[in-house]
């Protein structure tokens, strides 16, 4: 028992475990955080994107609508006014559908912080492998 110096131990062995752990759950978290940092900020870009296109859907649709309501007050008017108006209104109605449509499907894809969970997911199951 003498023989042991100040550099080695019994507890150097638990100690450099410990250690070790110590290192590889720092450098877990820290991963894990950085990787919550960049999918926060996907987030945010892409939630301002889809606010954009609510906005623009909503601006299409009450360009829409007026256009609507000015082809039927004018109906009664000349056949060329009822043609441009008609045409105005086809217009905007067409882009109202498409930016409506391209709203829904952007916002059916939204999965907040997916890599995060998924990489917590694979965390979890490597320290139950471990014990």
């Amino acid at each position: 028992m003498a023989n042991y110096s100040s550099s080695q131990g019994p507890g150097k062995g638990a100690l450099s475990t410990i250690q070790r752990i110590f290192t590889l759950l720092h450098g877990m978290v820290q991963t894990r955080l950085e990787l919550l940092a960049v999918e926060l900020e996907e987030e945010k870009v892409h939630l301002t994107q889809l606010l954009i296109m609510v906005g623009l859907t909503l601006l299409f649709a009450g360009f829409f609508l007026m256009g609507l309501f000015i082809l039927v007050c004018l109906a009664i008017d000349p056949a060329y006014r009822v043609l441009a108006l008609s045409v105005i209104t086809g217009t905007l109605f067409l882009l109202t559908l498409i930016v409506g449509i391209w709203t829904m499907v952007k916002a059916r894809r939204v999965t907040f912080l997916k890599e995060t969970r998924t990489q917590l997911k694979l965390d979890r199951h490597a320290l139950k492998d471990e014990q």
